[in-house]
């Protein structure tokens, strides 16, 4: 998984690539610094060009959620497609996080 940033005063906004999957936790631990630098009170993740995400990817989500709860910094993932959208569908994240499809 690849990921680029901007940051408005509003928001921090992440567009990840690729597949995000266990291999990626290590990448978590930037995600989770961009949300300890940030002064938004906006997280975003865009997910319109993630092709693939697994259950460990799922469980980073969540681990995002708890950091930018905590800091009292929305977090809102954006777009999922395909089965990316599907996964995060039958996992019921949208009971959790909020979702823009």
């Amino acid at each position: 998984m690849d990921f680029k940033t901007t940051n408005t005063a509003d928001a921090t906004e992440v567009w990840l690539t690729g597949r995000l999957e266990f291999t990626d936790h290590d990448r978590l631990r930037d995600i989770v610094e961009l949300v300890e630098q940030s002064r938004a009170r906006r997280f975003v993740i865009d997910m319109s060009k993630l092709d693939f995400i697994d259950s460990a990817g799922l469980g980073m989500l969540l681990i995002l959620q708890e950091e930018t709860e905590s800091r009292n910094i929305k977090m809102i993932v954006r777009h999922p497609l395909g089965d990316v959208k599907r996964s995060i569908e039958l996992a019921r994240l949208g009971e959790i996080i909020t979702i823009e499809f």
